[in-house]
């Protein structure tokens, strides 16, 4: 969650809003708006609609997991479960090969 506090602070900056002008906009205080970009909080759906909203980009622009999938990570775990699989002869539904 720390990157999505850096990527909204950074975006935030990059259209010269404030953090008063993005509390404001989002009807919390300045304080409560400076724990969400330090990541003090948890940022929920409804926040990060929010923010997208008021900085007028996609909520993907702030916070995907693929950050924390690392995709060729994500994909040779996949080619490892399906090769033990094989060896181990579990059955694999053939939507997965």
């Amino acid at each position: 969650m720390k990157i999505c506090g850096q990527n909204i602070r950074k975006i935030r900056r990059s259209k010269d809003f404030t953090q008063e002008y993005m509390a404001f906009e989002m009807g919390i205080s300045q304080k409560a708006y400076s724990d969400i970009e330090n990541s003090k909080v948890k940022i929920n759906l409804d926040i990060l609609n929010k923010i997208s909203g008021i900085l007028d980009i996609k909520p993907s622009d702030i916070c995907s997991i693929s950050h924390k999938c690392g995709t060729n990570d994500f994909e040779d775990k996949y080619h490892d479960l399906v090769e033990y699989m094989k060896e181990n002869n579990i059955a694999i539904p053939k939507e997965y090969l």
